[in-house]
């Protein structure tokens, strides 16, 4: 007898008018993927990031506009094409989505007309940029606060917003405000933790988590983590919203000490903080990033010594060696102001790092994100980010940028964040932890990890870092003790 073989097919169609968000996206694809007979499945919207990323999946996709679906499969033979288009048909319609854009028809409705129903509160803004100012602004008439979850939004139109909160007395959290947490609720990217006595204002949703993290750690607890975004404390916003928080927050009788946290502020901005913070009665601590200022866990050790508690030990898992060969570190985010903490860190010893959010624009990388240089790369940039799903629940774009640097003999370090909670991968460390062990196949590649989470959030911090250090990675819970430790294997392997 002879053995015959089957090629695998590649089918690709546009469903135009047809949309759903990324997010939704994501899990059709992986719903889709984990289907008999079906070798690869990328379901999405045809945005300019996504038809290269189909392009690099080695899928041939006709002219689109981001208007139109692409269904794109490999399969295993013809036979088995039916099969996987019924599987996206399935996959949708298990999410409220019809499979064809035609026969989509919903109610007309505005988020004004929604809110006058539910009267004054705090309305979740989460619609592609071009789209939240519009919906923000119905928020603000209707009497209510607005958190913006949606990145891309021009900065004139968060400046129009904040300043329109600011004569009605509300406050807009964002936009790209991925952390908050309200009367004991946790809103977009959070953390479980305990309730407790301090208020935090955070330009910095990474940042504002590993805050949280380390104060849970200690077994100190957050009263109200507000969100403002990454902007306010830049010289166009002029902490506009920064400032309307700490009024908030100021009037809770049960916060007692209030933390501002920030990636790199303007100068004068963040001089202007510090003097209206002087005029509030809760005590205000400033955790601003800087090149001279202290990193997100000497800020939180400072709290703690004003709150009177001791620090502990901040946990690790693992242990790295140190590597054979390379002469670069090279460290991948899925968050920003973990990334500029770890480049600031590791620019005192090491010189400039290439960044896609570099610290100086001359040390900006190009588009292939590549360099002959120690980087670090924010996988959660809004450049990477333009019609697909946050890193911190698709983490395929950094799985493929690990397996690059893994193979590169100039990498000697890497470094890398994982981020838990509510709203994150539900189990980040079952697709990161191969990723990581294939990366070390090779060569004893010294992988460092920071872990920012708890034992009480979903993912379970000791069982994401206990995973992930089987896997031959080091693991911290702080970022500034992972980028320490990375400094610290680099200088002991070749240079």
């Amino acid at each position: 007898m002879t053995a015959t073989s089957t090629v695998p097919v590649t089918h690709v169609e546009l469903r135009s008018g047809a949309y759903a968000d990324s997010v939704t996206l994501l899990q059709v694809s992986r719903d889709v993927a984990a289907a008999p007979g079906v070798l690869a499945a990328q379901v999405a919207m045809a945005t300019p990031l996504n038809l290269e990323v189909l392009a690099q999946m080695g899928f041939e996709v006709p002219a689109a506009s981001p208007n139109d679906m692409v269904v794109a499969l490999r399969v295993s033979s013809p036979d088995d094409t039916g099969a996987a288009l019924a599987a996206v048909d399935a996959a949708l319609a298990s999410t409220g989505r019809r499979p064809s854009g035609a026969e989509q028809v919903a109610p007309p409705r505005t988020t004004r007309s929604g809110l006058r129903r539910s009267g004054p509160g705090l309305a979740l803004v989460s619609v592609p940029g071009a789209h939240a100012f519009v919906e923000a602004m119905d928020a603000l008439d209707a009497d209510c606060d607005v958190m913006i979850f949606s990145d891309n939004v021009p900065v004139d139109q968060e400046i129009l917003l904040k300043r329109t909160a600011d004569t009605r007395g509300l406050l807009v959290m964002g936009p790209d405000c991925g952390t908050a947490m309200v009367g004991g609720l946790g809103l977009g990217f959070a953390n479980s933790t305990q309730p407790g006595r301090v208020g935090i204002v955070a330009a910095s949703g990474t940042g504002c988590q590993q805050l949280m993290c380390l104060l849970d750690a200690a077994g100190v607890g957050v009263g109200a983590a507000l969100g403002v975004g990454g902007r306010d404390l830049g010289s166009e916003v002029g902490a506009l919203s920064t400032m309307a928080a700490l009024r908030r927050l100021d009037e809770d009788p049960s916060i007692e000490l209030a933390v501002v946290v920030s990636k790199p502020p303007a100068p004068e901005v963040a001089a202007a903080l510090e003097e209206y913070a002087a005029t509030l009665a809760t005590p205000v601590h400033l955790a601003l990033l800087g090149p001279d200022a202290p990193d997100l866990t000497a800020s939180t050790e400072r709290v703690l010594e004003t709150l009177g508690v001791d620090r502990p030990s901040w946990p690790t898992w693992g242990s790295a060696a140190v590597p054979a060969s390379g002469r670069y570190l090279r460290g991948l985010f899925v968050g920003g102001t973990l990334c500029d903490e770890a480049m600031l860190i590791a620019a005192r010893e090491l010189g400039g790092i290439r960044s896609n959010i570099p610290l100086f624009p001359e040390l900006a990388l190009d588009s292939s994100l590549t360099a002959a240089a120690h980087l670090m790369i924010d996988f959660g940039d809004d450049g990477l980010t333009h019609g697909r799903a946050h890193p911190m629940i698709d983490p395929t774009l950094r799985l493929e940028h690990l397996a690059r640097v893994a193979e590169d003999p100039e990498t000697a370090v890497v470094l890398l964040d994982v981020v838990l909670g509510h709203g994150a991968e539900p189990d980040p460390a079952a697709r990161l932890a191969p990723a990581i062990a294939a990366a070390r196949a090779e060569r004893d590649l010294p992988v460092v990890v920071a872990c920012v989470g708890t034992e009480s959030d979903p993912q379970v911090l000791s069982r994401q870092a206990e995973t992930l250090a089987a896997a031959g990675a080091e693991v911290h819970l702080s970022n500034a003790g992972a980028t320490t430790r990375a400094l610290a294997l680099l200088a002991g392997g070749t240079r």
